[in-house]
């Protein structure tokens, strides 16, 4: 969709459109502040990556300062030996080369972060929030255990009590991590040299030992009384637990420019080397706690001094320097840059995590600043409370849950995306993630319980050495499997559009991002950033098919479960398991960690396992009831919103058929103004048409009344006015039908090549009279019979060439005709006056008539005519001129050739006509005064002429009369034309008889004729006597005669 747009997807809900308030927009543009977000929650734009691959691997590298590496195999040596160690190491590295590849490729190659690629690697969008929380704990655990090591080394060179120095050494990172990925970088390159040069003091010191050093080193066996394998498996375990490190890697690397830009050899160098690569500064620094751990035991110290990095470098510097004040100074140092380099990077990693997990769960974001500040005070807090003493069983606890996670991942982007299991690339936007995907999920639940069975032993000894590696294998046979069985259609719930590639505005944040994080939404109607989207709490997954995780649950407990039970109690079983289970969970981990820590302080086992053995199984049990209560509320609190959404939906549908009705109203409203003020213009228009041949048809008879003796000028100019008044009253009605659609076009043969030679003999005369040159040419391979109608055709040839003429004071009018089978050309041009650009827009507006030439007649609807016909009659009219150069007019019409016809024979038939038998007219008019208009026009024509002034009179005079033609006014008292006519037609041996309907009113006449019509043909008042005749003589036929009687 395109993005976006919108598409149709299947399942989807149809949404309610929502009013952003306007508190919400600057609330979400706040969190999209970059300078401090530095893009958690959302693809990492282009406009961020701006760095060179080198730079941003060198700040990756930073990470791999920190001392905990050192502490972690000072204490694995020391607990378990040289042999287990090197040996679970080595493991551990390889593990990690395999698996950082894929992890630290696709978070660069899609430019997200850790959590982000968790959501497209199998979890879903709610499945990765319990891996959010694994990585958050783990950020801040080592976050915790980094400064630790930071705090002794602030008492050991300065003297500050632990406590403070705990609130230093936490407090410390904030500014920097604060401003993110720009401030990190500048302070991780800025530091790199120093550190990398104090590193290298260890291996000054191993080789200054030489092969005694080494041999103590090497034969080292270690404090537990474990057998090896199990030693082995306890030392993975806690070196596997460093396996989130790669997710601070990606959380870096994804800033790497695109692989095009950077060219691919400094991109792949870059990632290879500070993502999976991190691993080999790691184990190297891991090695050198080792030796330094083993020698500082062989010098008498404490297995506390011996495990803790501070002092081990201060033993290294010592040995080195020999001097016990630059010793110091060089420990503080070193230990305070390479703790504040690793922690800036945890506490960074962390607030991205935490942000994540926060942010999923209540749809709110205050910020990432804010999430870092928690991260650095709960981590504050594990430091009060002396995590460092227990750091061994805690990795080695917390490792079955990186692994499962990482392990998950891991096989997702190893075997299912290559296998076609899932598909390619990384989708990350809720709008298009399930809520859980039981892939990713369901592999890692699985690895965990499998793991932490071996881990505890109830699988027996050999599984708890390797669990980690049970834990890891299990996710890649679940992963596939899973994926598999259920078809990859977990991964997207629903199509992505396909956005154009460019910035699109956010329609809530009005913010532009990219289109990788960018989706459509029906509920707001437009494109809607990934954070934005987030962040929506009302929209309940409306661009989505309508099934939460908790419906997912339900529908697999309804298939292992198939209790008859309605969808209701399922779902509430669900919800209560799926509480409760995380209740019991924290509280598990919670006193885990307390036996741990108590164990770790000298207490009993025994004794501190059976008191939270019990403390675990009261708090369940109690637990049971907060749990419910919260279920319970939250489905009345979901209940109620439903209800709101329906009444405002409800709402929302009654503003929406108001806000149509208004508009209905507004446009019937402006089409009732427009009418009214098209009327006024006709009426103020036709009344100055009418108004100036009335003046002289009255002006005339006022002068005849008194002035007899110029009675000839005088009918003339009235005879002139009145057939104007004819021309604008016929243009008129012209213009109505037309524009009403009650015009027909008949579609009969013409003789198009007499219609022109016509036209041309009528025009050559009146061009001749005004002293003006006419000519016609025709192509020499015009048709002469075609289908068209003759009389539509020859009223447009007659108003352009009238015009031609009308408007041609000196100079030529010509008529030439093209044909390029099917298509006719009319060009009618002139050298006339010409028309200016401006009034070209308005010559066929009706009584628009340009003032070019003064005093020319005309009503100004002949061209409104014109296009009109020509537009129903399937041609087109276009014109082309310049003042003083003349006019071209152009009519193009269709025409289909049709067969010759002898029409001579009939027109002289019907002229022929007065040689045949006499024939009776009965003419019926509630007038006298046109019943002696008719008796004028029509006693040349010597029939027999019968007079009714209304409709019975008419009936009467028809029985006696029997006449051949009857000519009946519509509007006649008592009994209306029509009403005659039909009586007429009743009578079965009258049906013969012809019927011309004559009337004033236009409207009579503008509907179809109907098969059951009484009358033959119609003429309009007022009519033209040689038209009226013309009628008579072709309803009579060719056998009508003088007969010199006229009835009266």
């Amino acid at each position: 969709m395109a993005g976006g747009g919108a598409s149709n997807l299947p399942g989807r809900i149809v949404a309610k459109r929502q009013r952003v308030v306007g508190t919400r927009r600057i609330y979400n543009q706040w969190v999209n502040n970059q300078t401090l977000e530095d893009y958690a929650l959302r693809y990492t734009a282009r406009k961020a990556r701006r760095w060179s691959p080198a730079w941003v691997a060198n700040t990756a590298l930073g990470s791999v300062a920190f001392l905990a590496c050192e502490a972690i195999g000072a204490t694995v040596t020391v607990a378990y030996g040289f042999d287990s160690t090197v040996l679970a190491l080595l493991t551990a590295g390889i593990i990690f080369l395999i698996s950082g590849l894929p992890v630290c490729y696709y978070g660069a190659r899609y430019n997200v972060d850790m959590d982000l690629l968790t959501r497209g690697s199998g979890f879903g969008y709610l499945g990765s929030t319990i891996t959010s929380a694994v990585y958050a704990s783990f950020t801040f655990i080592l976050f915790a255990l980094e400064a630790v090591i930071l705090s002794a080394a602030l008492k050991l060179c300065f003297g500050i009590p632990l406590p403070i120095a705990h609130l230093i050494s936490a407090l410390i990172v904030i500014p920097i991590s604060a401003y993110g990925f720009a401030r990190i970088s500048a302070w991780q390159n800025w530091t790199q040299p120093i550190w990398l040069i104090l590193q290298c003091a260890p291996l000054l010191y191993f080789i200054g030992k030489g092969q005694d050093g080494l041999a103590l080193w090497t034969g080292y066996a270690g404090t537990s009384p474990a057998p090896p394998s199990l030693r082995f498996g306890l030392a993975l375990a806690v070196f596997l637990s460093l396996l989130p490190q790669i997710g601070e890697q990606v959380d870096y690397l994804r800033f790497l420019p695109d692989r095009e830009q950077a060219g691919k050899r400094r991109w792949w160098t870059a990632l290879l080397l500070t993502g999976p690569g991190w691993i080999v500064p790691g184990a190297i620094k891991i090695l050198f706690g080792s030796f330094l751990a083993v020698m500082a035991l062989g010098a008498g110290m404490g297995v506390g001094d011996a495990t803790n990095p501070t002092m081990l470098y201060y033993m290294n510097f010592g040995a080195l320097l020999h001097s016990p004040m630059a010793a110091l100074m060089l420990t503080g140092l070193f230990v305070a840059i390479c703790q504040i380099k690793i922690n800036v990077t945890n506490a960074y990693a962390g607030s991205i995590a935490s942000s994540n997990f926060f942010s999923r769960l209540t749809h709110r974001h205050p910020g990432r600043a804010v999430w870092l500040v928690f991260n650095v005070l709960i981590a504050l807090m594990l430091m009060q409370g002396g995590i460092q003493n227990v750091v061994e069983r805690v990795l080695a606890l917390y490792s079955n849950f990186a692994v499962a996670w990482f392990g998950a991942v891991i096989a997702d982007l190893m075997v299912n995306k290559p296998l076609g299991l899932s598909p390619k690339g990384i989708e990350f936007r809720r709008a298009y993630l399930h809520d859980i995907n039981p892939v990713g999920v369901g592999a890692m639940v699985l690895s965990l319980l499998i793991s932490t069975a071996s881990f505890s032993g109830m699988l027996g000894e050999d599984a708890r050495a390797v669990s980690p590696i049970i834990g890891l294998a299990t996710t890649f046979i679940a992963a596939p499997l899973l994926a598999w069985a259920t078809g990859g259609r977990y991964y997207l719930a629903r199509p992505v559009d396909i956005l154009a590639p460019q910035e699109h505005r956010c329609i809530l944040c009005e913010n532009s991002f990219e289109p990788s994080d960018m989706a459509h939404c029906p509920v707001y109607q437009g494109n809607i950033c990934s954070l934005c989207c987030t962040l929506e709490a009302r929209c309940h997954d409306a661009c989505k098919p309508p099934q939460s995780w908790t419906a997912q649950l339900a529908q697999a407990m309804r298939r292992i479960v198939p209790w008859t039970l309605n969808d209701i109690v399922y779902l509430r079983i669900v919800r209560f398991l799926g509480a409760y289970g995380l209740t019991a969970t924290i509280i598990s981990v919670v006193l885990a960690v307390t036996y741990y820590q108590s164990v770790g302080q000298g207490s009993d086992g025994r004794t501190v396992a059976r008191i939270l053995w019990t403390t675990l199984g009261g708090m369940l049990i109690v637990g049971i009831f907060p749990t419910w209560y919260l279920v319970l509320s939250r489905e009345s609190q979901r209940a109620a919103e439903e209800e709101s959404d329906r009444q405002t939906s409800m709402l929302v549908d009654e503003i929406e058929a108001h806000a149509r009705t208004d508009a209905e109203l507004q446009r019937a409203k402006e089409a009732a103004d427009a009418a009214n003020l098209a009327k006024s213009r006709f009426i103020v228009g036709i009344s100055h048409e009418i108004r100036t041949p009335l003046n002289t048809i009255s002006g005339y008879a006022q002068l005849l009344d008194k002035d007899p003796a110029h009675l000839a000028d005088a009918v003339r100019v009235i005879r002139r006015s009145a057939t104007h008044l004819t021309d604008l009253i016929d243009g008129l009605v012209d213009v109505s039908r037309i524009e009403n659609g009650s015009v027909r076009i008949q579609r009969a043969p013409v003789n198009l090549h007499d219609l022109l030679h016509q036209l041309g003999d009528m025009f050559r005369l009146q061009a001749a009279a005004r002293g003006i040159q006419f000519s016609h040419s025709r192509a020499p391979h015009l048709p002469q019979w075609v289908y068209s109608d003759e009389k539509r055709l020859r009223q447009i040839l007659i108003n352009l060439i009238s015009n031609a003429i009308k408007y041609t004071p000196q100079g030529s009018a010509s008529l030439a005709v093209h044909w390029r089978n099917p298509v006719a050309e009319f060009e009618i041009k002139d050298s006339g006056v010409g028309i200016a650009a401006d009034d070209l827009k308005r010559i066929f507006e009706p009584f628009e008539r340009i003032n070019a030439v003064p005093g020319q007649p005309g009503v100004g609807l002949g061209l409104t005519i014109t296009r009109l016909l020509a537009d129903i009659m399937g041609g087109q009219v276009t014109v082309e001129s310049r003042p003083g150069a003349g006019s071209v007019f152009r009519v193009k019409m269709f025409f289909s050739e049709a067969p010759g016809a002898d029409r001579k024979a009939e027109s002289a038939a019907v002229a022929q006509g007065n040689a045949g038998i006499p024939r009776t007219i009965l003419v019926a008019d509630d007038d006298p005064a046109h019943l002696d208009l008719a008796r004028g026009i029509l006693s040349p024509l010597g029939c027999r002429l019968v007079f009714a002034q209304d409709g019975a009179e008419c009936l009467r005079l028809y029985r006696e009369h029997r006449p051949d033609l009857i000519l009946l006014d519509i509007a006649m008292p008592r009994m209306s034309g029509w009403d005659v006519a039909r009586a007429i037609r009743g009578q079965e041996q009258d049906e013969d008889v012809g019927i011309l309907m004559v009337s004033a009113n236009v409207h009579d006449f503008q509907r179809p004729r109907q098969i059951d019509d009484p009358h033959d043909d119609y003429l309009l008042k007022p009519y033209d006597v040689e038209e009226m005749r013309d009628r008579v003589l072709t309803l009579l036929g060719p056998a009508a005669t003088v007969d010199g009687t006229e009835p009266s």
